[in-house]
């Protein structure tokens, strides 16, 4: 069992452990034990009854958050012609093909999140073993192969952001930085919870939202009630 620091268990103190909060006191709660000196990122944990061994229980996608994640997103894309003249005026940080590739093949790899157009995507196979470890790789269920690259720069770069069951069916997504309001932290998180209800799988047996857990990057879990769906601001 890992030992924590002082501050650590100071902030622990001020949560009770067995009580589920509303998503408003569990937010108040998660930035007043975030004491790090840095604007430290809140996250979101769902753990859900899903077996993600079974294809139709994969939960996987992305959602635009409605404040953002405030974080600093560089954005790739794999694009030629008028296309990779479209990704440049939308924002993208870094545009293009063969060299692109091979800078990736080299280890040079300066972005956050990557778009391929579908017609790039047989020579961006040829580097999936280095992209796909990190997250990286374009994919259609995601949006990220698409031809409307300018509309994919914009979102990730407004806050887009990916939800995926790991192996023990849990999901990390940021929700946004210690810094944002209450309010903006709770409407993020609105927006995630009902996307993840929204991808229930049918096959899914037993209690979906087994538990929701928010912290800070260096701080404590507090336990948020998953009955609450619905007037996420009420205290």
């Amino acid at each position: 069992m890992a030992k924590h620091g002082k501050k650590y268990r100071s902030a622990a103190e001020k949560i009770d452990s067995a009580q589920l909060y509303t998503p408003r006191k569990a937010v108040t709660l998660v930035k007043e034990v975030a004491t790090a000196n840095f604007d430290e990122t809140i996250e979101a944990h769902f753990r859900l009854g899903v077996d993600t061994r079974k294809a139709d229980q994969n939960i996987r996608g992305s959602i635009s958050l409605p404040h953002g994640t405030g974080k600093s997103v560089r954005v790739a894309v794999f694009a030629e012609g008028a296309k990779a003249d479209e990704a440049r005026e939308a924002g993208a940080d870094i545009v293009g093909s063969d060299e692109l590739i091979a800078e990736i093949q080299k280890g040079n790899i300066e972005f956050d999140a990557a778009i391929a157009l579908p017609t790039m995507m047989a020579k961006v196979g040829r580097i999936g073993r280095i992209l796909g470890p990190r997250g990286l790789m374009p994919n259609p269920k995601l949006g990220t192969v698409t031809m409307d690259v300018a509309k994919m720069v914009s979102e990730l770069k407004a806050g887009r952001v990916e939800y995926r069951a790991d192996r023990y069916g849990i999901c990390h997504v940021p929700l946004g930085k210690k810094s944002f309001s209450d309010e903006q932290l709770v409407e993020n998180y609105a927006a995630l919870y009902t996307e993840i209800l929204r991808v229930k799988p049918a096959s899914a047996k037993g209690k979906y939202v087994k538990s929701i857990s928010v912290s800070s990057t260096m701080g404590p879990g507090v336990k948020v009630d998953p009955a609450v769906q619905r007037n996420f601001l009420a205290e």
